[in-house]
């Protein structure tokens, strides 16, 4: 096996990665890069369609697996998921996108859902048989999702009637079933208390998705999602009635994790092909990479994605020996989302007008990356919570 490098040599950092994941980083690379080369992703970013054959080619290689329930074939953790978003990421970007939520969906289930829940799904899933998709946010809530939430189930005999709408929700057209949280229970002192999960299949009566245009990841649908009185069952219910909110807390220092991985991975890209293009491209008698000023903002955006990078390991590592990966996971996603819209923002100018061409990949790693600053929470409510919970600082919001 090849010496594992990136585009610019580096080698791969032994402290990082095992052998095993060396290996599997190796093996997605030559699979992205004969499934899903630069122009395949264009194509389909324009054409804003799902890569179905990189899916199929995933599905093969088993990552869906990953991080899952030993019992339902799942195998490795959180360590090896970040080395399968932050390749995909690094080309395909929306398919790592949809892999961070097949992560935290396969999380979900296989903590909190019932044996009969995990049988029906997790198999399945952990094969990449089955998409799933995540709706928590609402027209009029996103951080504050748990006080503004106004989509509702009630009880109806045995099972529960659900009405509402969802809106930004990853993945819903092209799922075979939803994880929806809904307010079962009035706010009473905390409002995180009192909403419930449910698990809603495709198909079922009340249930209507509509696409969103939006401005980036055009690779994942992004949909409204509306519910007129969807009756379910009461086995539809994921882990307790009225703790659904914080039962999805407890999966986010992983979403959090891997949504740093999603950023490192595309701002290695990025940077990959800004130094590339520097050092091609003629100016001046010279080249652009030969200029003290792009060789500063080069350096400076490696130096950011691999500051990142060592929070992000840092917070994996925690994660999986089971401690306290919080405050390291919530510095890891603000480090990574800003080195990736800073290498982005200066690979775009570098490139010039090439970069304001969408023959070429720069712009959209450009747009892609604004999603991490934003999802899974905004970096600035991330940093009142690290005021709060690494500083000791009052509350802020």
């Amino acid at each position: 096996m090849r010496p594992l490098t990136d585009a610019a040599g580096r080698q791969a950092d032994p402290a990082a990665d095992t052998p095993e994941r060396a290996e599997l980083r190796t093996e997605l690379r030559r699979l992205i890069g004969a499934t899903s080369p630069v122009d395949e992703v264009l194509r389909l970013d324009e054409q804003e369609r799902f890569d179905d054959k990189l899916h199929e080619a995933m599905r093969a290689l088993g990552v869906h697996a990953i991080g899952g329930h030993p019992d339902h074939g799942g195998l490795g953790d959180i360590r090896d998921q970040i080395v399968v978003i932050e390749e995909l990421a690094a080309g395909p970007t929306s398919m790592a996108v949809h892999m961070v939520v097949q992560y935290m969906i396969t999380h979900i289930l296989g903590t909190h859902g019932s044996p009969e829940q995990r049988e029906e799904w997790l198999d399945r899933l952990h094969t990449g048989a089955v998409k799933m998709s995540f709706a928590l946010s609402e027209p009029g809530g996103g951080t504050d999702i748990a006080r503004a939430m106004r989509t509702t189930a009630r009880r109806d005999g045995d099972g529960w009637v659900l009405s509402g709408q969802k809106t930004w929700i990853s993945g819903a057209l092209r799922a075979d079933a939803l994880i929806v949280l809904a307010r079962t229970a009035p706010v009473q002192g905390s409002s995180v208390d009192g909403v419930t999960m449910f698990l809603m299949p495709a198909g079922t009566p009340g249930l209507q998705i509509r696409e969103l245009p939006t401005v980036a990841v055009h690779g994942l649908d992004t949909c409204e999602v509306f519910f007129d009185d969807v009756a379910l069952p009461g086995d539809a219910v994921i882990g307790d009635v009225g703790s659904g909110f914080r039962q999805v807390v407890s999966t986010l220092n992983r979403e959090r994790i891997n949504a740093a991985a999603g950023s490192i991975g595309a701002a290695t890209g990025a940077l990959d092909f800004a130094v590339e293009y520097a050092r091609e491209r003629a100016a001046f008698g010279s080249t652009l990479g030969a200029f003290q000023a792009v060789q500063h903002r080069l350096v400076d955006g490696a130096l950011a994605i691999e500051s990142a990078r060592s929070l992000l390991a840092r917070a994996a590592a925690v994660e999986a020996a089971g401690g306290r990966a919080d405050l390291l996971s919530s510095m890891a996603k603000i480090a990574a989302s800003e080195a990736a819209v800073k290498v982005t923002q200066d690979g775009m100018e570098i490139l010039g007008g090439a970069g304001f061409s969408r023959e070429y990949p720069m712009q959209r790693w450009f747009r892609d990356v604004r999603l991490w600053v934003f999802a899974p929470l905004a970096n600035d409510m991330v940093r009142n919570y690290l005021g709060e919970r690494l500083l000791e600082l009052p509350r802020s919001f």
